[in-house]
C-alpha cells in the first residue's frame, strides 16, 4: 500500500497551519520553525525518493527562512547603551539657587554677644597650629637624619588675586614648617606646552618632594592634561587618577589624599565627632573636595549623601543629615533651615561678598549662612578661619609625607 501523502496534507506540511491570534502571542517565526521539524520528521518517515527528496527541500527552506526572520528581529532589538551614554553628559555643576532663596539676603553680621548661638566653634586656626608644629619638628629630624628637607613647587597660571592670594598662603605655610618652596609664575597667555614644561622640570628635580599646579586654570589650557603630566610620586594635591581611584578602593590605599578632603575628616575627628554609621551629605562633587571628602567618608563607613546642582530636593536631605559639608562656592546658599537640630556642619566655600567697611573691599563668607546655622547646629566651622588653615597645614604634611618615601624614613605621625 502506498504511503504517498495525500495533496491536502502535503500542503499543510510546506505552509503550516494557518495562523491565529492566541494569548500566547506565538510568532510567525516560531510557527514556521515548527513546520520545518514537521516536514524533516515526515521526511524520515517517507519511503518514496521523490517525495522525500521534495520534503527535504521545502524544510530547507523553511529553516532558512525561519533563519533570515529571527536575523531580522535581532536586528530589531535594542542595542545595549554606548560606554559614553553609561558613562553620562559631561555638564559643569552651574549653581541655580531658587530665586526666591537668592531673593533672601543674609541677615545682618551679628556679633558673638548678640548671636543666639547654641553650636561650639570648630576653630580651624587652632587644629592647623598644631598640626604645624608638628610637621615643623619633623622636618627638622630630617634635616638632621639626612641633611634634606621637603621641597614643595607650585605653578601659577595667570593673575587672578584669589589663586595669587592662596598660593601665598602656602609659600608662608612651607616657610614656617621649613619646607622649602619653588614657585614657577606663568601668564596667562602661555601655552599648554609650557605649562607641561614646568612640571616636568619639578617632576625631574630631585630636591621637590611635591608638585602643584594652581587651579583654576585659563579655559585654553587643558585642566586634565595638565594634572596627568604631574608625577605620581608628587601628587601631593592628590588628583592623579592612580589616586583617587586607589582611594575609592578600599583594599588600597593612595599615596595622597586631597588636601580639602583631608582637612574636613581632620577637623571631624579633631572635634570628636563620631562618622561611622552616621548620615552625611556632601554639597558639591568636585574633585578637589565633593568626590573625594565622599570616598574618604565611606571609608571611615558613614552613609553619605552627595547634593548637586541638579539635585531636586536638597533642603530635605540636608534635613535629614548628622554632617553637612558645603562645599558648592555659592554663598550663603545653606540656610538654617537646611539643617536639622543639632547637626554638624563643615562649610568649604570660601567666597568673596562685597563689603565697604573691609579694609579690602570684600570679605569672605562661606556657603552656610552662619548667622543662621550657628542657632541650629551643634558644632560648625567659620569662614574664614575654619577648613581653609587646615587643608594647607595637609599640603605640607602631604610633602612631608612624600620626602619621608624618598628618603627612606618611617613615618612616625600616629
Amino acid at each position: 500500500m502506498s504511503t504517498r501523502p495525500k495533496g491536502p496534507k502535503v500542503h499543510q506540511y510546506l505552509f503550516g497551519r494557518p495562523r491565529a491570534a492566541t494569548a500566547s502571542g506565538q510568532s510567525a517565526s516560531t510557527e514556521m520553525g515548527g513546520a520545518a521539524v514537521a516536514l524533516l520528521a515526515a521526511t524520515r518517515r517517507r519511503s518514496t525518493p521523490p517525495v522525500a527528496s521534495l520534503l527535504h527541500r521545502a524544510a530547507r527552506g523553511l529553516h532558512e527562512a525561519t533563519a533570515a526572520a529571527e536575523e531580522d528581529k535581532v536586528r530589531t532589538r535594542r542595542r545595549r547603551s554606548s560606554s559614553t551614554r553609561l558613562l553620562g553628559p559631561d555638564i559643569s555643576d552651574t549653581w541655580d539657587p531658587d530665586p526666591r532663596a537668592a531673593a533672601r539676603q543674609p541677615p545682618p553680621r551679628a556679633s558673638a554677644v548678640d548671636c543666639e548661638s547654641t553650636a561650639t566653634i570648630i576653630d580651624g586656626k587652632s587644629i592647623a597650629e598644631d598640626i604645624r608644629l608638628q610637621i615643623s619638628e619633623e622636618v627638622r629630624q630630617m634635616k638632621n637624619a639626612v641633611g634634606h628637607v621637603p621641597g614643595l613647587a607650585v605653578v601659577l597660571v595667570g593673575n587672578r588675586k584669589d589663586s595669587q592670594s592662596y598660593v601665598r598662603f602656602k609659600v608662608k605655610g612651607c616657610e614656617e614648617v621649613g619646607i622649602k618652596s619653588l614657585l614657577a609664575e606663568l601668564p596667562e597667555n602661555c601655552t599648554e606646552d609650557e605649562v607641561v614644561d614646568s612640571v616636568s622640570r619639578f617632576n625631574e628635580d630631585p630636591s621637590v618632594h611635591g608638585v602643584l599646579v594652581q587651579l583654576p586654570l585659563p579655559q585654553h589650557v587643558d585642566e586634565e592634561k595638565i594634572l596627568n603630566a604631574i608625577s605620581l610620586d608628587k601628587d601631593v594635591d592628590g588628583f592623579h587618577p592612580l589616586n583617587v581611584g586607589n582611594l575609592a578602593l578600599r583594599s588600597r590605599k593612595p599615596l595622597f589624599v586631597s588636601c580639602a578632603a583631608k582637612a574636613c575628616l581632620e577637623l571631624l575627628l579633631q572635634s570628636g565627632i563620631d562618622l561611622m554609621g552616621k548620615h552625611v551629605t556632601i554639597i558639591g562633587r568636585s574633585k578637589v573636595v565633593g568626590l573625594p571628602t565622599s570616598l574618604l567618608l565611606q571609608r571611615h563607613h558613614a552613609t553619605v549623601s552627595v547634593i548637586h546642582a541638579f539635585t531636586a530636593n536638597p533642603e530635605e536631605i540636608t534635613r535629614e543629615s548628622d554632617i553637612v559639608i558645603s562645599a558648592a562656592g555659592v554663598a550663603n546658599l545653606v540656610r538654617g533651615s537646611w539643617l536639622k537640630q543639632g547637626a554638624v556642619v563643615i562649610d568649604v566655600g570660601t567666597n568673596p561678598i562685597e563689603d565697604p567697611a573691609s579694609d579690602y573691599g570684600y570679605r569672605l563668607t562661606g556657603d552656610v549662612c552662619f548667622e543662621e546655622a550657628v542657632t541650629v547646629a551643634s558644632a560648625i566651622t567659620p569662614v574664614p578661619g575654619g577648613v581653609g588653615p587646615v587643608t594647607i597645614a595637609m599640603l605640607l604634611a602631604n610633602t612631608l609625607d612624600s620626602a619621608k618615601r624618598v628618603y627612606g624614613l618611617s613615618d612616625s605621625t600616629p
